[in-house]
């Protein structure tokens, strides 16, 4: 399978082993403290404060606890087509991301599983991109 182009490859990748474009990795990181953040970065642990080599790459779920969500009805971007919904989700890991659901017209309750997966897009140009979105757990 070839790879696909994805819209923001520094926060998530396409799992090689999946055989579909549907199963990405979020790219998190861990502390040497024990705490895990996403997405990975290195300017200081939000827990501990340390910095440099005590922050390390760390994949994580896609899999996680439905916390909020919220219908946009109207975006400043006129670009955006709305309404659109957000979520908040706490994953498996720990971490807490707020991200799209893939389908606006499914019902959603707090406490309910979540997953991610990668979906198609259409840029302005015709490109064929993938982004991440959540989706109820199955």
């Amino acid at each position: 399978m070839q790879p696909i182009k994805l819209l923001k490859s520094q926060l998530y990748s396409e799992d090689p082993g999946a055989g579909r474009p549907a199963d990405p990795i979020l790219q998190g990181g861990r502390c040497r403290c024990g705490y895990v953040f996403f997405p990975m970065q290195v300017y200081g642990c939000e827990r501990c404060g340390s910095r440099g080599n005590a922050l390390t790459p760390q994949p994580l779920s896609t899999r996680g606890t439905l916390l909020a969500s919220a219908l946009v009805h109207l975006h400043a971007d006129k670009s955006r087509p709305a309404p659109f919904t957000i979520v908040k989700v706490a994953l498996d890991d720990g971490p807490v991301v707020r991200t799209l659901l893939a389908d606006d017209s499914c019902d959603i309750v707090p406490g309910q599983r979540m997953t991610a997966k990668l979906v198609s897009l259409q840029r302005d140009d015709g490109e064929t991109v993938f982004d991440l979105r959540f989706v109820a757990a199955g």
